[in-house]
């Protein structure tokens, strides 16, 4: 008997990591070099978070699928120029969360309104958490997150199946976490980095967990067990 191999998954969770490290780099990057010199970390921020999301499964993204992940960073970056980069960068908190959304959008498997007008619901939610986490803080908790999730998910066989995924995402993890800490608070800033950080990484985990959890949607009929569900 010939038994499948499972599926390849994005590397969701890496995604996250990316975000939280390179958003609190551009964050305070802001406060220390004109826009137009972060934009290179802007872009690598993307094709890093794309790469972790489209990279794993194997096959290169549909037209569609590849536009609708690309277009609004292109035109963010034109809010960025006109010096409105926080939300620019805003836009990384949601990223791995439409990437992940966009990669499983089929023809069998269609990208749903409500869905996407979720997706914006929390992004707003998320902003808003990363915005004000300078005055809750409590957010910044989430930061140390990170290196408990994928140690949590080695519980599960077929995380444990990808090594090499289960490996990167923990020092991913730990990176973030150290590098948030090793990033000196600039002169007269009212956060440390670290707070910053651990609040990327609560949005983050919210809307991408969220998008981990929405259900697949088939138009087609699927055979199961013999029968038409």
């Amino acid at each position: 008997m010939i038994q499948q191999r499972p599926a390849r998954s994005p590397w969701t969770f890496a995604a996250v990591c990316v975000m939280v490290t390179l958003l609190t780099l551009l964050v305070f990057g802001l406060t220390q070099v004109p826009v137009i010199e972060l934009l290179p970390g802007y872009v690598a921020a993307y094709l890093l978070i794309g790469g972790c999301i489209f990279g794993p499964p194997g096959k290169l993204p549909a037209l569609r699928q590849a536009a609708a992940f690309l277009l609004p960073g292109a035109l963010l970056v034109v809010l960025a120029l006109l010096d409105l980069g926080f939300w620019c960068g805003g836009w990384l908190l949601g990223l791995p969360a439409w990437g992940l959304l966009l990669n499983r959008w089929t023809m069998a498997n269609p990208l749903r309104t409500v869905d996407v007008l979720k997706f914006f619901g929390l992004l707003v939610l998320a902003l808003v958490v990363f915005t004000f986490n300078i005055l809750w803080v409590i957010f910044s908790l989430g930061l140390f997150l990170l290196p408990i999730v994928p140690l949590v998910r080695l519980a599960h066989p077929e995380y444990r199946a990808r090594p090499l995924q289960a490996a990167v995402e923990v020092l991913l993890a730990v990176a973030s976490v150290i590098i948030a800490f090793a990033i000196p608070t600039p002169e007269g800033s009212w956060s440390s980095p670290w707070v910053y950080a651990g609040g990327a990484a609560t949005a983050g985990l919210i809307i991408t967990y969220w998008a981990w959890s929405v259900p697949r949607r088939s138009r087609r009929p699927q055979l199961n067990n013999g029968a038409i569900v």
